[in-house]
């Protein structure tokens, strides 16, 4: 087997039958499975899976983890590759698959992978903004990535977000390296901890924008506070990142800000 795709799945809902349509109807040369996950579904989502004929495991919702779950359901493949992707990240055409495995292969040292994400078309202005700029930073053709600079590494710590960069929406790992590295049993950021290893490993990661999926949030305003807090709060515990530095950066921060967020 070339591909094993593993899908952590709860309550996944109509979206979710159209990623596993979008992944049935892949044109490509290589052969794959499709794993799931599920830790506890009441809706259709285990009769979307059964439909499609693909591997469902399940488990009791407490023994859910981002990392443990997704080694999980990747034990239970065989394929060369595993692509972990989320049960709302839809792939955006027929050969997401194929450009996936194909910029994998470009060099015989890249173990991860990721590809863009584009927001849906319901998508609210503030998300689609950051989405659409975030990805753009990593280039408009496949790139590879690797610690080049360690002395920037050491000292830069947005350097090292931006090197260990990883998102599990969207992602393709090699299983021989998995196999010697599989993910931390942590509750987030399980991709880039794994990401960050593989950098300071000296092996090295793609960009694919050709691998597209649509992934995006509408999540009420009152909860952007929250959300933004358990973000940083979480790049600075993997990366010493910190955002606002001290009281002057804070007022020039706030004013950026909210003068592009009313643009």
């Amino acid at each position: 087997m070339d591909v094993s795709i593993v899908i952590p799945t709860k309550n996944g809902g109509e979206l979710f039958d159209q990623v596993l349509d979008a992944i049935a109807n892949q044109k490509t040369k290589y052969s794959y499975e499709v794993i799931c996950v599920d830790s506890g579904s009441s809706d259709q989502t285990l009769q979307y899976i059964k439909n499609h004929n693909f591997k469902l495991h399940q488990i009791p919702k407490e023994e859910f983890g981002h990392g443990k779950t997704r080694n999980l359901g990747a034990s239970l493949g065989t394929g060369d590759y595993i692509v972990f992707i989320t049960q709302d990240a839809l792939p955006a055409n027929e050969y997401w698959l194929e450009n996936f495995i194909d910029a994998m292969k470009m060099d015989p040292e890249i173990v991860g992978g990721f590809g863009i994400h584009y927001p849906y078309p319901d998508c609210n202005i503030f998300d689609r903004r950051d989405i659409t700029g975030h990805f753009q930073g990593f280039g408009e053709v496949n790139t590879i990535f690797s610690l080049e600079d360690k002395d920037r590494y050491k000292t830069d710590e947005g350097y090292r977000h931006y090197l260990a960069f990883f998102s599990d929406n969207n992602s393709c790992l090699r299983r021989d390296i998995w196999e010697k590295y599989p993910y931390e049993d942590v509750n987030f950021a399980e991709d880039q901890i794994w990401a960050r290893k593989m950098i300071e490993l000296g092996y090295k990661k793609v960009y694919c924008p050709t691998a597209a999926v649509y992934h995006s949030h509408n999540y009420p305003l009152k909860t952007y506070k929250k959300r933004y807090y358990d973000e940083y709060k979480g790049l600075y515990d993997l990366h010493k990142y910190i955002m606002i530095k001290n009281i002057p950066h804070l007022f020039g921060g706030y004013y950026k800000y909210i003068r592009n967020d009313i643009a």
